[in-house]
Parts: structure tokens; C-alpha cells; sequence
């Protein structure tokens, strides 16, 4: 596609690139580029899926300070850990004290803006083509757009089950379902998930 915009004049080229307008010399600049290897290469996690998970954590779930590196709060400001990085061994961990003005405001220099996320994701996964691109591989592998079939209109509910809802998820369209309904301060009841409980994992 780059060859083809470059002879169809689509291309532009100024300042010292300006001769890469020649197709001959175009041609040169391009011909050490197909050696090189543009595959990306992945390697197994040493310790596992899990530490990748954990490594992801710290930005999705966490910002700017964790609870276990504040020490005090106090009249007198906020107390915690930081590491200095410029030393080494047990020197590089010491402890400061902001006023509690300084440290709102040092704290929410990591939060971001509205509209703005941490993790964005790319290809495939890209939030404008996700859905036509899913739709795409499913119709490639001959695989149906929904495992368990279309999930039923708001009328094909069964109302005598208290525990449905007509209304769909917001973010994935599907049928919600109450587990539980509990006054605000009241803590929730656990659930275990029965052994014989089958576990469907979509990870396409």
C-alpha cells in the first residue's frame, strides 16, 4: 500500500527527504526495511499468568499512593513512605510529611480528566471497531455471534420469577438478574458457587 500511494503521487516528501520523491530512490530507502523482522515476539510470563494480572492491577485498580504506604494523618499533615531512588539498599526508603492541602493536591495531579483512561486498548479491541471486528472472526471460524443463543425479548420473561428483571445490562445487553437486594450499610450476604456449577469462559 505504501509502494502503490508512492506511485499514484499520493506521497509528499520536503527538506531532506525531498529526492525520496524518486521512485528509484524510494525503492532504496525501502529495500533495508523488508530484512527487518516486524513480528513481535512474546515470551511466556517467568512467573505465570498471575503476575501479569497483578502487574496490570496496579493501573486499573490503583492510583498514585496504596493504603499500605500511608503511616499517619494527623493535625499536622499526612505521613507515608516514598522511595528515593537516587540511593540504594535501606536508604532509599524514607518517609514524608505534606500538609493535608499539599498532599490532595500532589494526589490528584495522577488523577486523570474525565473522558481520559489508563488503559486503552488497540487492534482488534479498538472501542470504534470492537464489535464489527468480533463479528468478523466469529463469521471467519464459523462460530454463532452469541454461545448461548439470543438472549429473550422483555415479554419471553417469565414474571412469575421474582428474582428476573425486563431491564437489560447497559454494557453487554443482556438479561439481569437480582442475587440480592440489601439496605444501604448493611453488608451482603456470601454465596458459594455450587461445585457442579458449569463455568463458560468466552475469551474471544
Amino acid at each position: 500500500m505504501l509502494l502503490a500511494a508512492h506511485r499514484a503521487g499520493r506521497l509528499q516528501f520536503f527538506g531532506d527527504h525531498a529526492a525520496l520523491a524518486s521512485k528509484t530512490a524510494f525503492a532504496r530507502r525501502l529495500k533495508p526495511l523488508r530484512n527487518s523482522k516486524w513480528v513481535v515476539y512474546c515470551k511466556r510470563p517467568f512467573a505465570g499468568p498471575k503476575q501479569v494480572l497483578r502487574y496490570l492491577s496496579r493501573y486499573t485498580h490503583r492510583v498514585a499512593i496504596s493504603n499500605r504506604r500511608l503511616i499517619s494523618v494527623d493535625e499536622n499533615g499526612v505521613t507515608f513512605k516514598y522511595k528515593d531512588y537516587r540511593l540504594d539498599g535501606t536508604a532509599r526508603y524514607k518517609t514524608m510529611t505534606l500538609a493535608t492541602g499539599e498532599f490532595i493536591r500532589r494526589f490528584l495531579i495522577h488523577v486523570l480528566p474525565k473522558g481520559l483512561h489508563r488503559i486503552r486498548h488497540y487492534g482488534l479491541l479498538a472501542k470504534a471497531n470492537r464489535a464489527a471486528n468480533i463479528a468478523h472472526a466469529r463469521g471467519l471460524l464459523g462460530v454463532p455471534s452469541s454461545l448461548n443463543g439470543p438472549d429473550p425479548k422483555p415479554s419471553e420473561v417469565d414474571v412469575t420469577d421474582d428474582r428476573t428483571t425486563p431491564h437489560p445490562c447497559p454494557c453487554c445487553g443482556g438479561r439481569m438478574i437480582i442475587i440480592e437486594t440489601f439496605a444501604r450499610g448493611c453488608q451482603p450476604r456470601c454465596y458459594s458457587t455450587p461445585a457442579s456449577q458449569e463455568i463458560r469462559i468466552d475469551t474471544s
